[in-house]
């Protein structure tokens, strides 16, 4: 078992993308610290099933479909989530997709919608929580950005510069908002083996590539990251802001 943090009991999370991958293993970690945990994603079948389930084991977790690049949608989710459970006190940005792209083919509608689904959405949903963290003088904010920009990956530029970005966001909303006890941070994974990354990217030739750059010479899995969002979602991470921590077996 994973550390308990006495102070997220109770505390009202929103999980984006909350439904698979890292983001369940999240979802999972909120539920197990007691938190009121609330997840946005578009895969329907996925989040009920794992709201159900740990529903069924004694937690509190609520899910919403949400299409996050639907800026007004994403408004909406968030004050029907307030006016449900109360207010938002940690959200963690976490929605991505890591769609590979060569860049003779992106267009500038295909170019929006890779910024939308990786980075729009996070300067909005912390709009629309903000408020709330305001009033209470108390937050988190933890945005999920990537290794790969940082080890030069090449075939999804949109992606590496969405990711890039994040960490622009995360120092600037750490600034402004530091004043209210608000702290924003982000987290970088490096490549962690969820279920889709197996199916579609892994092969034997990449495996072996990422043994010879990783430190830690074994696959990462997402419950790695979602031990490192709780903690900086906790008070145990009180004096930690406006950073960037890197998940990934000492990759870059």
């Amino acid at each position: 078992m994973a550390a308990l943090y006495s102070d997220l009991a109770k505390k009202v999370v929103l999980v984006t993308g909350g439904a698979l991958g890292i983001g369940a293993a999240i979802t999972r970690r909120f539920a197990e610290q007691g938190s009121t945990v609330i997840l946005f994603d578009i895969q329907r079948a996925a989040g009920e099933a794992l709201a159900s389930e740990l529903t069924a084991a004694g937690s509190s977790a609520h899910f919403h479909e949400v299409d996050l690049t639907d800026i007004p949608a994403l408004q909406a989710g968030v004050a029907q989530a307030r006016a449900a459970h109360g207010p938002i006190q940690i959200l963690v940005n976490n929605a991505a997709h890591d769609e590979r792209h060569p860049t003779e083919t992106v267009t500038p509608e295909y170019w929006d919608q890779r910024i939308a689904v990786n980075l729009k959405h996070q300067f909005f949903a912390a709009q629309a929580v903000l408020p709330d963290m305001k009033a209470a003088n108390a937050g988190a904010i933890i945005n999920f950005g990537s290794t790969s920009w940082m080890a030069g990956q090449g075939g999804m530029a949109a992606y590496t510069a969405s990711k890039s970005g994040v960490i622009g966001l995360t120092r600037s909303l750490a600034r402004d908002y530091g004043p209210y006890n608000i702290r924003v941070n982000a987290i970088a994974p490096g490549w962690i083996m969820t279920q889709r990354q197996i199916e579609k990217w892994l092969t034997p030739e990449s495996e072996a590539e990422l043994m010879r750059r990783q430190c830690l010479k074994r696959r990462l899995g997402p419950d790695e990251v979602a031990r490192v969002t709780i903690f900086l979602a906790s008070d145990e991470a009180s004096a930690c802001t406006a950073q960037h921590y890197v998940v990934d077996g000492g990759w870059v």
